[in-house]
């Protein structure tokens, strides 16, 4: 368990800046430590790493133990299955030893992919991660994007993790940097049909991508497209599987707006699909002759549609929407369209055959598991007769499969190698349901060793995020034995927020419902104590990002139902952030969250759960708190604030921690070994927590 080490915590200094809203003052004290150009705010930081090394260091030889698991347990050499894009198969490859991807090639030679196993003959490097990288302490790729024709690869980097890029294009029959050098593009990136132009996008001060760019190879000076001047919004661009349209897409939190442009005339103008309306959010897939419409104009869980290429904005509904089912999309090919949906709180693919212009009915692809992830895979040929598709669950690593569209027929290309002697037999899953105050059931996804006593003893790492509507489905990890192996059961809590059970369920956990996610997550944990799973004291709690406000949430709402809580780049002072629309992707929230700059009720709930305003002078479990210094999603100084107020508010003696990661962004580290020494070091600590030290 915990060893003092005699070492005391740094204590922030107090400088209070008043804050008034809607007749309301609030008093926040560290707020100084926003300025990471300040000495003082870094040296505190650093003070903060220190003692988070000191009180751990008891911890070291696990960490280790950890780190060697997940290494011991990985393919460190090891290759993405090909797919197929034009007169190629492209994939990356991992080598042992080094941190980044390489980005491999090879010419198509009959119809299936080439052998896994080996060496493939004809390989070409089209970029290599490690080299890029260099002597970078972080290295991320924004793009990897091949010309059409494959004789041109654009690929984006940054070296900060401030999700800020540099383009750069590359000659792959020469191997030679062409002069063009893009800086500070966002993700992501489109080429014309013939490989004559890049289209890009830009962000502003906020980090906001909110212009879209047109670069002729070669060409001095560069032109602007289109520029959204709505806050609410973000752009982003993209060229269609069909290679017919460079796709254009606005999107607020809760409207859409998408521009085709004649991919075979970058110069020409773009077209809208159809204007947005507040509240209608769409997406189109290209089919060819026509386009496919996912929207919830008439159906709150979305609805399917065709629309004319000369007249997009009329919409004739070929599937209708329900409320057991949510449409997540579709990909449409040259005589097939797959439909991505969510049922039963599954994910779920079904395959509809195209005879002339009609469709037949879906036909849905079954698994055997009662537990399980499905998800599109990587599909860019537009004539193929098979779909790619992935496939996993808390006990199934990561699968790759290939299903035959007209015969159903199905083949398993790739299954994550775990090596080290793990026996995946030994681990079963489960689903339960705990009950909300309100009576609402809320599902959790539960994995563990097949010989865990439901004694009321297991230790249990009850995982959280409930935003966005992003569902937490359950996948599988390798690090994430190193706790299963030693008797921990990992439960996920899918809360309201997130999308598991369709629109309802992210409406009834957003805005002024939010509070829904939080009782929904301690109704979670007090329903492994009562089915006899576990007690309080062998309970923690994670969650990141907005799953880090989560996490602190329920610190202030129920901290006796935790013996320990891990936040990751936690949001936890909600409330100072959105009130101001100056920081990075404040206005985009304001659909997530309420403006409370503008409605003073919105303000009054987001200050009754925001977890910087609410901590008080009460017994918290533990709690580690990571975050990174140039992560520009979550600011550093929201964890940072907050430890700093427990540290200066709470009652008892549990331990609060800071861990600043000093050369990284939202992510966390870039390098895989790094990863794997982070996740160790969160591993050992929630180990220690549960007593498994």
């Amino acid at each position: 368990m915990v060893e003092k080490s005699g070492v005391e915590p740094p204590v922030a200094a107090r400088k209070p800046v008043q804050r008034t809203h809607h007749g309301d003052t609030f008093v926040d004290d560290y707020e100084w430590l926003r300025d990471k150009t300040n000495d003082e705010v870094l040296d505190y930081l650093r003070a903060e790493n220190a003692y988070t090394e000191a009180r751990t260091a008891h911890l070291e030889s696990l960490r280790e133990a950890i780190f060697k698991e997940i290494s011991d347990r990985t393919l460190q050499t090891d290759l993405s299955v090909p797919a197929r894009r034009g007169g190629y198969w492209y994939y990356s490859r991992t080598i042992e030893g080094q941190q980044y991807s390489v980005h491999c090639r090879v010419k198509v030679d009959g119809d299936q992919p080439p052998a896994l196993d080996g060496e493939i003959a004809g390989e070409e490097v089209m970029l290599d991660g490690n080299e890029v990288a260099g002597d970078n302490e972080f290295f991320s790729l924004g793009t990897v994007d091949v010309s059409p024709d494959g004789r041109l690869l654009a690929y984006s980097v940054d070296l900060k993790g401030d999700e800020r890029f540099t383009l750069r294009i590359k000659d792959l029959s020469t191997g030679e940097l062409l002069p063009d050098e893009l800086p500070d593009v966002h993700y992501g990136s489109a080429w014309s049909a013939d490989g004559s132009t890049i289209f890009y996008t830009k962000v502003d001060d906020a980090w906001r991508p909110y212009q879209v760019w047109r670069h002729t190879l070669g060409a001095s000076e560069d032109l602007l497209v289109m520029q959204e001047p709505d806050e609410r919004f973000w752009v982003g661009v993209d060229l269609t599987r069909n290679e017919q349209a460079i796709q254009i897409s606005l999107g607020s939190k809760l409207t859409s707006e998408v521009w085709l442009l004649d991919a075979n005339n970058p110069a020409g103008e773009p077209v809208v699909v159809a204007p947005r309306r507040e509240g209608v959010e769409y997406d189109v897939e290209h089919a060819g002759d026509q386009l496919l419409i996912t929207h919830n104009a008439d159906a709150a869980n979305f609805s399917l549609a065709t629309a004319p290429l000369d007249n997009p904005g009329e919409w004739t509904t070929m599937i209708e929407g329900d409320e057991t089912s949510r449409l997540l999309g579709a990909d449409a090919f040259a005589d097939h369209v797959i439909l991505y949906r969510r049922r039963n709180a599954l994910t779920e693919l079904a395959i509809m055959r195209r005879t002339g212009d009609t469709f037949g009915a879906p036909e849905a692809l079954e698994f055997d598991e009662p537990i399980y992830t499905v998800s599109p895979g990587r599909n860019d040929e537009w004539h193929d007769t098979r779909y790619r598709f992935g496939y996993t669950s808390l006990v199934t690593p990561g699968s790759t499969y290939d299903v035959d569209v007209a015969t159903g027929e199905r083949r398993l290309l790739k299954q994550q190698p775990v090596l080290g002697g793990v026996d995946l037999g030994a681990y079963t899953q489960y689903r339960e349901w705990a009950t909300a105050p309100d009576g609402t059931k809320v599902p959790i996804s539960m994995v563990a060793r097949k010989d865990v006593a439901k004694d009321g003893n297991a230790p249990v790492v009850l995982y959280g995020y409930g935003s966005y509507e992003s569902s937490m489905d359950p996948w599988f990890s390798i690090p994430r034995l190193s706790l299963l192996e030693r008797g921990v059961v990992f439960a996920i809590a899918h809360v309201r927020g997130g999308g598991e059970l369709g629109r309802h369920w992210y409406d009834d956990g957003k805005m002024l419902t939010k509070r829904n996610t939080f009782t929904d997550f301690v109704a979670a944990a007090e329903h492994l104590v009562q089915a006899g799973w576990t007690r309080p004291e062998r309970l923690v709690a994670q969650g990141g990002s907005a799953g880090g406000l989560l996490m602190g949430a329920v610190a202030n709402l129920a901290p006796e139902a935790f013996a320990g809580i891990v936040a990751e780049v936690p949001f936890v002072d909600a409330l100072t952030s959105i009130l101001d629309p100056s920081l990075p992707l404040t206005v985009i929230e304001w659909e997530e969250w309420g403006n409370p700059l503008a409605d003073p009720e919105v303000y009054a709930y987001m200050k009754s759960y925001s977890p910087y305003e609410n901590v008080t002078a009460q017994h918290y479990p533990r709690i580690l708190a990571i975050t990174s210094l140039n992560d520009t999603r979550v600011l550093y100084v929201e964890p940072a604030k907050w430890v700093a107020k427990l540290r200066a508010t709470a009652t008892g003696d549990s331990e609060v921690l800071l861990k600043t990661e000093m050369e990284a962004g939202h992510g966390g580290r870039s390098g895989r070994y790094d990863a794997w020494r982070e996740v160790a070091f969160s591993l050992a600590w929630e180990l220690d927590t549960l007593g498994l030290s």
